[in-house]
Formats: structure tokens, sequence, C-alpha cells
């Protein structure tokens, strides 16, 4: 069974930061890029960044760049999120998908972030 489940969430001041993971299992996590998408309230799904399967290239948004870092461990199936300098405008439900863009084949449940003073 195909596994994504997302931790690390919760509410911050702005200007704070956050740390998403997405442990993964029941999929060979090496051989798929993977991303990170959010859903602000209300709104539709946003693609947020994306890596390659080697680690080595990725991909950010313009609306996060310079504040999110997308990294992932391949001996832990393990895709995580460095989220710094939060703005109000990041409030959204984070999910982690497998894929860098595209209908993803496996979605996590995702994890709300809320950045509020």
């Amino acid at each position: 069974e195909v596994q994504l489940v997302e931790s690390g969430g919760g509410q911050v001041q702005p200007g704070g930061s956050l740390r998403l993971s997405c442990a993964t299992s029941g999929f060979t996590f090496s051989r798929w890029d993977m991303r990170w998408v959010r859903q602000p309230p209300g709104k539709g799904l946003e693609w947020v960044s994306a890596i390659d399967t080697a680690g080595r290239t990725t991909y950010v948004a313009d609306s996060v760049k310079g504040r999110f870092t997308i990294s992932r461990d391949t001996a832990k199936n393990t895709l995580y999120l460095q989220m710094n300098s939060l703005k109000t405008e990041d409030t959204a439900v984070y999910y982690c998908a497998t894929g860098s863009i595209g209908v993803p084949s496996f979605r996590g449940q995702g994890t709300q972030v809320t950045v509020s003073a």
C-alpha cells in the first residue's frame, strides 16, 4: 500500500519557520521526482516546489523563492520542505506528491500550516 504521510505543520507567527516532512512507503521513493503543493483556504491547489530523483535539481515557485527549500533523504524515504520567513499568505494545507508536475499518481493527506500574529 502506497502511503505519503505529512507532518510538521502548525501555527507560527509571521517571520517564523517550520519544517515539513513527508514519510513515504509502498513505492520506490528513489525513482520518483517529488513535489510539494498547497491549498490556501478557499482556493485551488498551488504548486510550491519539486525535486528530482537524485536531489540535485530543485524547482521553487516564485512566491516562495528564497524562503522555502525542498530536500529529500532517500535512505529514509522522506521528503522535506524547510519554510523560513513565513508570511500570512503561506497559510494553507500542504501536501507532498509524486512527480514534479501534472496530475500526481500519489498524494498525502496534508498538514495544516497557519501563519498568523
